[in-house]
């Protein structure tokens, strides 16, 4: 079910190498993703068990709204269902997951809280529609859980109690976040890790 990769494979390839290249996603961690039609509905995500340093557009698996493979080589991550939740909850153009120090540091922290606020900070602006470092951000943190229907479930509920929040931690696990597109998604991405380090170093 080989096919040529579309220019968002390109893009999502060269944001996974550059996240490996700040830590982010270390080992075989993180996964990528980005809606490719919504009629009918195509998600392209890495495969699973990649090193992100060497990551190609060629290693990216294309499913439907279900999460059944519908093209490219090899396994989605059983995560998928979280960026299918994020896509439909958020109608994400694209869902980005790291496992930075700094995430799993401080969602170990507050798991217990089911969140935390995050105030003050100047970088709260480039979280869309935030236009004051005063805005209150609240993160949810969930518990992780290997039950992928049982998760799922969980964050979507999640997504629909707190319809302002630009992303999530799972506890021990690490960041998810997204965009309507792959630029506002990768924005976010770098917001999010930047807060999340001077909350965890201020701690």
């Amino acid at each position: 079910m080989a096919s040529e990769p579309a220019e968002i494979e390109i893009l999502l390839a060269e944001l996974g190498r550059s996240c490996y290249a700040k830590g982010w996603v270390m080992g075989t961690s993180g996964n990528f993703s980005a809606v490719l039609d919504r009629d009918p509905f195509s998600l392209t995500i890495t495969s699973t068990g990649l090193d992100k340093e060497s990551l190609t557009p060629e290693q990216f698996v294309r499913v439907d709204a279900a999460g059944t493979v519908t093209g490219g080589t090899g396994r989605p991550s059983a995560e998928t269902a979280l960026h299918l939740v994020a896509a439909r909850a958020r109608r994400a153009g694209a869902v980005l997951h790291t496992h930075s120090v700094w995430s799993t540091i401080v969602s170990r922290l507050h798991v217990r809280k089911q969140g935390l606020w995050i105030e003050g900070y100047e970088m709260l602006k480039g979280l869309e529609g935030v236009s004051s470092h005063t805005h209150r951000e609240w993160l949810p943190i969930l518990e992780n859980d290997q039950n992928m229907p049982r998760l799922s479930a969980m964050v979507e509920t999640t997504l629909r109690q707190h319809a302002d929040a630009h992303g999530f931690l799972l506890g021990g696990h690490g960041l998810y976040t997204w965009g309507e597109n792959l630029p506002q998604a990768k924005r976010h991405l770098e917001i999010f890790e930047f807060l999340l380090e001077a909350v965890g170093r201020t701690l």
